[in-house]
């Protein structure tokens, strides 16, 4: 649990904040500018002006009041900014290594553990100046998690990065999510990395608190879309592998529910791309764009689409020219993006009844 009550002077405004956070993963999205970066500074310790009370987990980082402000060499904080900023005069190992105290077999065990949970192994003897971005920023992670933190924070880790990138890199951030258990504070742009990643979400607007609080329910499209206008949406489905059909190339997906849906019927299973280490029984996570969902008034017959269900719409936003459309399909919630006529064409409103199709290759593996 981080609880935060900070203020610190910004031009043109000051960030102001009160927040508990303790969700798994917390996503902050806003607007370029808006304070997410100072936030994560002030967590860090990096701010020296911050003025108000920062604990973790009881351990008091920051008290103006009392005069306490730990130095960030001892916060025990993972902290990885937009570039990597490795050591140039230093190859993969002495980067990773550069935060330990001493040559353990410990901690030399911990360097190995993090470097196959990232896979950058093969890359221990290169130097920075040979690496990809893709590769650079996971030897930065990989430098900020082999001191153990108890809080790890990401600043925009993807931001300069492409889009084919960005989703190579982000099955890597779903692997420290789920295996190396560490608390996450994740500063994005990027509604769809929000979604597969966290599941609390805090949106800010010039050094204030817009939303906070779970992300399906945070991160809707007028509230982002008010705060950034290139906003994308995309759904994010994650489930179990039941099927695997090798000649095919396809798989069959059972998607999750939230525990609090779970009394209706389970959501359509999917055909989804299968690709290398997917078996039966294993977790997978794919992302399908808004504008790949498409809508029918009808049952369509003889469509090559091989995901095709119905879904009743729960909501209708105007965003800049095109409009979402927000359809529910046994519990499991779907953004189709369709021009407004469309919306006009096919009738549709909320409440009503919609069948949804979307293409095996449209669903893009995540991890």
């Amino acid at each position: 649990m981080i609880d935060l009550s900070i203020r610190l002077a910004l031009q043109p405004f000051t960030l102001e904040l009160e927040l508990a956070l303790a969700g798994r993963v917390t996503a902050v999205l806003g607007p370029s500018g808006c304070g997410k970066t100072s936030l994560l500074e002030i967590i860090a310790g990096l701010r020296r002006r911050a003025e108000g009370r920062v604990t973790l987990d009881g351990a008091v980082f920051l008290d103006s009041q009392r005069r306490i402000h730990l130095p960030p060499e001892r916060r025990q904080i993972g902290y990885v900014p937009q570039e990597p900023a490795l050591f140039p005069h230093l190859d993969v190992g002495g980067n990773v290594r550069y935060g330990l105290r001493s040559a353990s077999a410990e901690s030399n065990r911990s360097v190995a553990e993090t470097m196959d949970l990232l896979e950058i192994g093969a890359l221990v003897a290169r130097y920075p100046q040979t690496l990809s971005g893709g590769e650079a920023q996971r030897v930065a992670l990989a430098r900020a998690l082999i001191t153990r933190p108890r809080v790890l924070l990401l600043d925009e880790p993807l931001a300069a990065l492409d889009a084919e990138l960005r989703h190579r890199i982000l099955p890597y951030l779903m692997r420290v999510r789920d295996e190396a258990k560490i608390p996450m504070i994740y500063v994005t742009h990027h509604v769809g990395e929000a979604l597969a990643l966290a599941d609390e979400a805090v949106v800010m607007r010039a050094g204030r608190v817009e939303a906070t609080g779970p992300v399906r329910y945070v991160l809707t499209p007028k509230l982002v879309s008010s705060v950034r206008g290139d906003a994308t949406f995309e759904n994010i489905v994650h489930g179990v592998v039941t099927a695997i059909d090798v000649d095919a190339g396809t798989a069959r997906l059972a998607p999750h529910v939230a525990p609090s849906d779970e009394s209706g019927s389970p959501p359509p299973t999917l055909t989804v791309p299968t690709g290398h280490g997917l078996r039966v029984g294993s977790h997978a996570t794919y992302r399908v764009a808004s504008e790949d969902v498409l809508l029918l008034r009808g049952s369509p017959a003889g469509i090559s689409a091989r995901n095709v269900f119905s879904a009743r719409v729960t909501g209708i936003e105007t965003l800049r020219t095109d409009v979402l459309v927000r359809l529910e399909a046994s519990a499991l919630e779907w953004r189709a993006l369709v021009t407004a006529a469309a919306v006009r064409e096919l009738a549709i409103a909320p409440g009503g009844e919609l069948f949804v199709a979307i293409k095996t290759h449209s669903l893009e593996r995540l991890g």
